[in-house]
């Protein structure tokens, strides 16, 4: 590519990030978030955020200003308007919003990636699938190329064109997803439509662990299960959740207990119990340990910055 192509290709690129900036901003006037699209979600944040524990779903993420870090167990990704984040299993993770500020609020969105769509823009593109026994880590950050990003803005053009959404929607979401087929991430799409390889194993194994994450944990069983021995399956969790089994039912117990006591007002003892913890003491130093403080502590500051924003609004 000659400096000319360059010069245009950057242009165009800065282009189409000032209109998404734009057209998020408009369509998500306060802070919070939207779905203006189905699987299309935008976010506004006029501040830094603290880490905001959750659990992930197979997701293509851009932000058209500001930045943001996602932490999954003791990985870090960072990305910014040039980079975009890709998620492929759902994993409980941590994010928090770097940069944001009134005049410049952070502005992003996120691209849900449905398995049947992205298998079969897959075949329909003549991929083969990811090679058996790969496995392939569940989140990573990539550079954000000019064709992905002006398939993104066209998407986001849709929203205020209903009946051109009906029909075009689908096509340029195909469209994405065969982008970042091409991309260096395509690898790790695929892992979504794959039905061999190590890590279409671990998701079926995650998805245990997260219907029973308040039974036991029985790591023989479930690598017998799904035909691995028990040191392979722990290879390979930790390959692509960055976490252990153990660590990972760990959080999702915590996340639950989190979201228990502050939807249904029970107290830290008897949330204990209920996601799986057969010692309160024990809960309290694990539940101290990811989100800084204790149970009814970290509660009572996540409502009162709910009363502050909703008197604020």
């Amino acid at each position: 590519m000659n400096d000319l192509q360059t010069k245009r290709e950057a242009d165009r690129a800065q282009a189409n990030r000032e209109e998404l900036t734009q057209r998020i901003a408009q369509a998500i006037r306060t802070d919070g978030a939207k779905e203006p699209l189905k699987g299309l979600h935008f976010y506004r944040s006029s501040s830094p955020s603290e880490c905001f524990h959750s659990v992930s779903i197979p997701a293509f993420c851009v932000i058209a200003q500001g930045s943001k870090e996602v932490l999954l167990g003791s990985d870090r990704y960072q990305y910014d308007p040039m980079h975009y984040l890709l998620g492929t299993v759902e994993l409980p993770i941590a994010s928090r919003i770097l940069e944001a500020t009134q005049e410049k609020p952070y502005l992003g969105l996120r691209f849900d990636l449905d398995p049947t769509l992205v298998g079969s823009a897959m075949v329909e593109a003549g991929y083969p699938s990811a090679q058996r026994g790969a496995s392939v880590k569940a989140i990573d950050v990539s550079p954000l190329d000019v064709d992905l990003l002006d398939a993104v803005v066209r998407l986001v053009r849709l929203i205020n064109s209903p009946a051109e959404a009906h029909v075009l929607a689908p096509l340029i979401k195909r469209e994405i997803i065969y982008r970042l087929l091409l991309g260096e991430q395509g690898a790790r799409l695929r892992q979504i439509a794959v039905l061999g390889g190590y890590t279409h194993h671990i998701a079926k194994a995650v998805d245990r662990l997260r219907k029973d994450f308040n039974q036991p944990i029985r790591i023989e069983s479930i690598a017998r299960e799904l035909g691995m021995s028990v040191s392979g399956f722990h290879h390979h969790f930790k390959s692509v959740t960055a976490m252990s089994p153990l660590q990972f039912q760990k959080q999702l117990r915590l996340q639950e207990a989190r979201r228990l006591m502050l939807g249904q007002n029970l107290d830290a003892t008897s949330v204990a119990y209920r996601v799986g913890y057969d010692d309160a003491s024990h809960f309290n130093r694990e539940y101290k340990r990811l989100f800084g403080v204790p149970p009814m502590r970290d509660v009572e500051r996540l409502r009162e910055a709910v009363r502050e924003t909703a008197s604020s609004i």
